[in-house]
C-alpha cells in the first residue's frame, strides 16, 4: 500500500516575489522578546521593539537583549544577527537543536505573510502500511473509510478551538493542525495549543522545527484557492498569528519517532505555549477565540465511546490544505507495537496536513473534551490513528502549564 507522502509546494513561481521581514525577536529558553521592524530589505537590521508582557523595556522604548541570553544561544551555534538574516534556514545537524531545553523559536514578524501561509502545503511524513498491526489479538478490524466533510463556515462558529499550524523544516514550509486547550494554571486565559509531536520535532533523526506558529480559524470563511490569491492577512488569519513560545513533546517521540513505519506514534503528541506575533494585547489565546477544550487524560475505553470527531486541514491530494474538514466515527483499537500503548483508530479520508488536529469525544463528565490527535494513516486505506492520552501525555501537558504558571 502506497504511504502518505508530502506534496510538492504549490505556486512556487510566487515565492520569488515574497519579501520577508528579516528582523527577529530574541528568545530565551523561557521567554520571547518580540521585536518589531521597519519595512526594510533583507539586509536591514534596524529594530524598534514592542515588548510582550514577559519582557523588559529600556527607557528609549527599545528592548536590550541581555548578553547572557546571546551567549546561551551562541552555545548552540545561534548568532542572533545571523539568524534574523536567514541563518534559521541552516539545517546542519549540529545546528538542528533536538533536546527540550534547546527549543528556540524567535518571532520573525510578518514571516508568515499571506503568500507564505497559503503556499505552505508540505506535511511531515508519517507514512504507514494499511496492515500495520503489531498485535492482532488487540487490534480491531480496519474501519471502513469515512468521507471527510467540510466544517461549516465561518469555522470560528463551529470549531473555534481548531486551527492550522505553520512551521519550517529542511524540506520547506510545512503544515499541521492544532487545537486550543484549557490551561489549569490560567482558567479562562489559556495560551496552550495541542498538536502532534511530529509537527514540532522530527524525532530520532532530527530536532525542533522552526518558525512554529498557530493560526486559529485559518481561512475562517472558507475562501477558495483562487479567492485566497488576493486575500488579506486578516482574512486568512482573523484571530492573529500566535508563535510557539515553548514546545514540549514526549521523550519517547524524541528518542523513537521516525518519518516512516509508525515508530513513536503511540507517544506522538505535543503541547505549545504561544504568544501573539504583534505583542501582548492583554488577551490570551482562549479569550481571543472565545473557547478552549479540556484535555481528557483518562478517557473511557473504546467500548464506551460512541463516536470521536477529528478535525484538521488536510493538504495532500485530493485536498488543498486551505479548508477545515472533519470525520466522525466509532473508534476502534490499533496496536502498532505490542510493547506500546494501544492507539485509537477511526475511518477518515483526511490526508497529510490534518496531523495534530484534535479528536473530540465525551469525557468522563460527559462533556466534549480533547481525547487524542491525528498521528498516522495511509491515504489509500481511509483511516487515521491517534495516541491514547495517559500519564506521559499528562506529564508533558503539566510541565508546560507549570512553566508559565506564574506569568
Amino acid at each position: 500500500m502506497r504511504p502518505i507522502r508530502p506534496t510538492d509546494a504549490a505556486h512556487r513561481a510566487r515565492s520569488a516575489r515574497r519579501r520577508l521581514s528579516p528582523v527577529l525577536a530574541a528568545a530565551s529558553l523561557a521567554t520571547v522578546l518580540a521585536l518589531t521592524a521597519t519595512a526594510c530589505g533583507p539586509t536591514g537590521d534596524d529594530a524598534s521593539a514592542t515588548p510582550s508582557s514577559s519582557t523588559g523595556q529600556s527607557s528609549d522604548s527599545k528592548i536590550k537583549i541581555p548578553d547572557d541570553l546571546k551567549n546561551r544561544l551562541k552555545e548552540h551555534g545561534i548568532d542572533l544577527d545571523q539568524w534574523k538574516n536567514g541563518e534559521w534556514k541552516n539545517w546542519d545537524r549540529d545546528k538542528w537543536l533536538r533536546e527540550a531545553k534547546d527549543y528556540v523559536n524567535p518571532i520573525i514578524e510578518d514571516l508568515w505573510d499571506p503568500d507564505r501561509m497559503r503556499d505552505a502545503d508540505k506535511s511531515p511524513e508519517k507514512p504507514v502500511d494499511n496492515d500495520i498491526s503489531g498485535d492482532d489479538g488487540v487490534t480491531d478490524p480496519t474501519p471502513a473509510p469515512v468521507p471527510a466533510t467540510p466544517v461549516a463556515t465561518p469555522y470560528h462558529e463551529d470549531a473555534p478551538e481548531s486551527g492550522k499550524l505553520l512551521f519550517d523544516g529542511p524540506a520547506g514550509s510545512m503544515v499541521c493542525s492544532a487545537t486550543v486547550v484549557q490551561d489549569p494554571a490560567h482558567p479562562g486565559r489559556s495560551n496552550m495549543v495541542w498538536t502532534a509531536g511530529h509537527c514540532v520535532h522530527a524525532g530520532k533523526k532530527g530536532g525542533w522545527y522552526r518558525n512554529i506558529a498557530f493560526v486559529p480559524s485559518y481561512n475562517d470563511s472558507g475562501l477558495s484557492v483562487a479567492e485566497l490569491e488576493n486575500a488579506t492577512k486578516e482574512q486568512i488569519a482573523p484571530y492573529g498569528v500566535w508563535w510557539g513560545q515553548w514546545a514540549q513533546t514526549s521523550e519517547q517521540w524524541i528518542a523513537q519517532g521516525a518519518p516512516t513505519g509508525g515508530q513513536g506514534a503511540p507517544y506522538d503528541f505535543a503541547v505549545l505555549h504561544v504568544t501573539p506575533e504583534k505583542g501582548s494585547t492583554g488577551k490570551s489565546l482562549e479569550e481571543t477565540v472565545g473557547s478552549a477544550l479540556p484535555v481528557e487524560f483518562d478517557a473511557p475505553p473504546v467500548s464506551e465511546i460512541a463516536e470521536m470527531t477529528a478535525t484538521g486541514y488536510p493538504a495532500a491530494p485530493p485536498f488543498d490544505g486551505q479548508k477545515a474538514l472533519r470525520c466522525t466515527d466509532e473508534p476502534g483499537r490499533l496496536s502498532v507495537f505490542e510493547a506500546d500503548p494501544t492507539m485509537y483508530r477511526i475511518g477518515c479520508t483526511m490526508t497529510g496536513g490534518s496531523s495534530g488536529g484534535g479528536w473530540v469525544a465525551a469525557g468522563q463528565d460527559g462533556k466534549p473534551a480533547l481525547v487524542s490527535n491525528t498521528s498516522i494513516g495511509p491515504v489509500t486505506a481511509g483511516w487515521l490513528a491517534g495516541p491514547r492520552l495517559g500519564a506521559e501525555a499528562k506529564g508533558v501537558f503539566d510541565s508546560v502549564s507549570e512553566k508559565f504558571a506564574g506569568r
